[in-house]
Parts: C-alpha cells; sequence; structure tokens
C-alpha cells in the first residue's frame, strides 16, 4: 500500500521503541544488551537486503527447499543451546525458528500448488479502500477466524507434542511444567507447534478464507 514515508517512519520507530523498552522494564534484558541487539538487527538488515528476493526465490522454486530450511533451523535451535539450566530464551528461539520454518514451508507449498496470494508487481502500490460496514465486518470476521485457527492448531499440537516427546526421551510427564524444562520435551514442542501454526498462518488458513469467499 501506499502511505507517506514519514508515517512508515514514525510507526516504525514507536514499534521498535515499545520492544525495546518493555525488555528492559520486564528485567529480560540490560540496556547494553538491547542496544546490541539493534545494532546487530542493523547488520542483518545490511548484510541479508541485497540478497532477500535471491533467497525468497530460491524458497519458493526450489524443490527441496522445505527439507533445507527445516533441517537448518533445527539444527540452529539444538547446537545453539548447550546450557546446563533452563532458561526461557532456549524455547523462545526454538519457536521463533519454528514459525520461521512454518511460514517458510507455507509459501513454498503456495507457490507448488500454484495460490498466488500475492498482489502482481504491476497492481503496485495498492491504494487504500473505503471503509465500509462490509469491508469493515469482513475483515473482523477474517481476524476471528484466523485467530481460532491458529489458537486450535497450536493447542492440538501442544496436546500431542508434549506426550509424545517425554515418551521418546522417557521423560515422566506427570508435572508438564517441570518436563518442559528439559530440552528433549522444550525444543520439539516449541519448534513443531509454532512450525505448524506458521504453516496454518501462510497455507491453512488463507486457503479456508478463500473456500468461504473472505479472501
Amino acid at each position: 500500500y501506499q502511505y507517506p514515508f514519514m508515517f512508515g517512519l514514525i510507526l516504525a520507530f514507536c514499534w521498535c521503541s515499545l520492544v525495546c523498552c518493555s525488555r528492559i522494564y520486564m528485567g529480560m534484558h540490560s540496556i547494553l544488551d538491547v542496544i546490541a541487539g539493534f545494532l546487530y538487527a542493523i547488520l542483518i538488515l545490511v548484510v541479508f537486503h541485497p540478497v532477500v528476493d535471491l533467497i525468497d526465490n530460491f524458497n519458493l522454486t526450489y524443490k527441496y527447499a522445505p527439507l533445507i530450511i527445516i533441517s537448518l533451523h533445527l539444527a540452529l535451535g539444538i547446537f545453539s543451546f548447550t546450557l546446563d539450566t533452563w532458561s526461557t530464551s532456549r524455547g523462545d528461539t526454538a519457536q521463533i525458528l519454528g514459525c520461521g520454518a512454518g511460514v517458510a514451508c507455507g509459501s513454498h507449498v503456495n507457490y507448488i500448488m500454484g495460490l498466488k496470494l500475492d498482489p502482481l508487481p504491476h497492481t503496485l502500490p495498492l491504494s487504500l479502500s473505503s471503509l465500509t460496514v462490509t469491508v469493515f465486518g469482513k475483515a473482523i470476521l477474517r481476524l476471528l477466524i484466523g485467530v481460532i485457527v491458529l489458537l486450535l492448531t497450536k493447542v492440538v499440537m501442544k496436546k500431542a507434542t508434549i506426550p509424545l516427546a517425554c515418551k521418546i526421551f522417557r521423560i515422566p510427564h506427570d508435572n508438564v511444567r517441570k518436563a518442559r524444562q528439559r530440552m528433549e520435551v522444550e525444543l520439539p514442542y516449541r519448534y513443531i507447534t509454532y512450525g505448524m501454526v506458521g504453516f496454518s498462518l501462510m497455507f491453512i488458513v488463507p486457503c479456508l478464507f478463500h473456500f468461504i469467499g473472505l479472501s
């Protein structure tokens, strides 16, 4: 969509500030942590921005891309953490990696099946349509249905993955909270659950909208 540059800049600055300040307020990170993370994000942007189209094209067109993406994200989740004690950052990282892998795989399936969810280049930039009761109602309905589907996906996968991981690694699951503090349980649970959430977000929910006429 076409919008004023200053509006986008202010919105990005406010969102970034809220995220950074919340980390400090919650005691999750220090000021130096936030500054280092901000600078690191800029470095990532500088390195990956020139090749983002190449990566996107590889993800969509290469037939073994999902296998490579899942394997790479799994390796990052497993080898990034060799902690002696439990930490929330380990599960959070697995959650982010799983969601990213799910989104990438969902995009690949959309491309393979010919579901062109993105607008064609010659139609960009899009213009904002007038806000009517019908448009507003459809937007709210899409939001509610999408959130419900994603929540159901999360609940079902959580119920399935935690007992399965406990059974495979022979970990007692009487106390689910304690079992989740084991890496053998936490990483598969977070990765698989949020991988399916990401996949649902990109493939299942849009297909559902198309089927019921809410696209």
